[in-house]
């Protein structure tokens, strides 16, 4: 059932949906409605087929529907609406390093705490939403609409939280090449990581092609030790059943441990901000509901002001 401290709660991650109920929803230009009373804007247009008929003089030859053709023998064709439904795809970060914390809870666990609020603020929206792992395997449930649609997003981080690592590794560039492959009409992107992945200047090409298809925000997760100097004194640490303890007790000494466990949250806080995508950070311990709201209802400019 995970302890939300060191393995992800599937009642914790249940439990976020009655937190966003009371969340506020920004007022946001409406170009179609959605799921229920609530409208949101038309992030992204892209084009659902709807069905196909003979062909017609004038149709589109790209629109050709090769499969039926060679069915019946008869040309036809491919018919698409617009696409009405946003769509959010989570990128969620699942290295080793996310298996890290020094304040209340891993860094894996807090990261899925913010997917699930995600989810849970999307389908509220009348989004779908999907959430793709990277980094210990490669992971995938495809967007669904409605509760459900959260509820398999909350299932599948219990789940692939609850595999045991398997010493992979796969480049932040790698994992947003597979995301573009997998876009499939979402509207919207949000890339939850410590960084540490972060293969710059690949990853920053990658992520620019993505921010191009759809809206990208970021959310940094980060431990206090990766964020301000530690004080002095003896920690111990503890990774595959080995216990070892490091004394830290010089300023410079405590400044290169610090720079050490945070390069990755710094490097990626700077390509995201340098791409002008919307970006926050939060440690082990803050609430991250604040932040993904803001990252998912506020307007850009309003995100770029207050990016940390």
């Amino acid at each position: 059932m995970g302890d939300g401290r060191v393995s992800v709660s599937l009642a914790e991650l249940m439990a976020q949906r009655a937190r966003v109920v009371k969340a506020a929803m920004p007022t946001i230009e409406s170009h179609a409605l959605r799921h229920g009373q609530q409208a949101s804007r038309l992030y992204g247009r892209g084009m659902d087929y709807a069905e196909s008929r003979a062909y017609q003089p004038g149709d589109d030859v790209r629109r050709l529907d090769w499969r039926l053709t060679a069915r019946s023998g008869k040309l036809h064709t491919k018919l698409f609406q617009e696409e009405r439904e946003g769509r959010l795809l989570i990128l969620l970060d699942t290295h080793a390093s996310m298996r890290f914390g020094t304040r209340v809870r891993f860094k894996s666990v807090q990261a899925a705490r913010a997917a699930a609020i995600a989810a849970w603020y999307a389908v509220r929206a009348g989004e779908r939403v999907g959430v793709m792992a990277f980094g210990e395997g490669e992971r995938l449930l495809r967007p669904k609409a409605g509760p459900r649609g959260a509820l398999a997003v909350c299932g599948a981080l219990a789940e692939w939280d609850a595999i045991p690592l398997q010493g992979r590794d796969e480049a932040l560039s790698e994992a947003l090449m597979r995301a573009n492959r997998l876009l499939h009409g979402a509207s919207r992107v949000l890339l939850i990581s410590d960084g540490l992945s972060c293969d710059e200047p690949a990853a920053k090409g990658r992520l620019l092609d993505l921010a191009r298809r759809a809206r990208v925000s970021v959310l940094i997760v980060a431990d206090a030790l990766e964020l301000a100097l530690a004080p002095a004194g003896s920690y111990p640490l503890e990774h595959d059943g080995e216990r070892r303890e490091v004394v830290l007790q010089a300023e410079r000494q405590r400044s290169e441990f610090q720079r050490s466990l945070g390069a990755g949250q710094v490097r990626l806080s700077a390509m995201a901000q340098g791409l002008g995508l919307a970006c926050r950070s939060i440690d082990t311990v803050a609430d991250p509901l604040d932040a993904i709201t803001a990252l998912l209802g506020a307007n850009k400019s309003a995100l770029s002001r207050a990016a940390r």
